[in-house]
Parts: C-alpha cells; sequence; structure tokens
C-alpha cells in the first residue's frame, strides 16, 4: 500500500476537522430519531457515572463501595 492510498483511506479522513464533521452528517443521516435519543440517554448515563466516580474519589470513597446516600440513611 502506498502512502497516497494510505492517506486517502476513508479512516483516515475522518481524522481531520472536515471529515469528521462528515462523518457525523453521514451518521444523523443513517439513523433514527428513536437511535439518536437513545444514545443521549446512554450518553447521558455514562455522564454521571463519571460524576459520580469524580465525587467519591474526591470524597475518598472507594469504588464499588456504598455511600450513606446509596443505603438510605
Amino acid at each position: 500500500m502506498t502512502d497516497e492510498e494510505l492517506y486517502n483511506h476513508p479512516g483516515w479522513r475522518w481524522c481531520t476537522y472536515e471529515g469528521a464533521r462528515e462523518h457525523v452528517l453521514l451518521e444523523g443521516l443513517r439513523t433514527t430519531f428513536r437511535e439518536k435519543l437513545e444514545w443521549l440517554e446512554e450518553a447521558e448515563t455514562l455522564m454521571l457515572r463519571l460524576q459520580d466516580g469524580r465525587d467519591r474519589a474526591e470524597a475518598g470513597i472507594p469504588p464499588g463501595r456504598p455511600t450513606p446516600q446509596d443505603d438510605g440513611a
């Protein structure tokens, strides 16, 4: 494979600003509204779990340990 063939591969194009934008637009056309909502819900769940992990780390609570709020106390 030559350098020209390698750099013209779509996977490399998506690593640029223009290519990433094109890829996002293309995925938007391929997905349904329901799939987009599911993706947003999953992203929100991940964001909340990451925030919870940061809060636990700042409080010095080891991962996987229940907090007093989890116990209902």
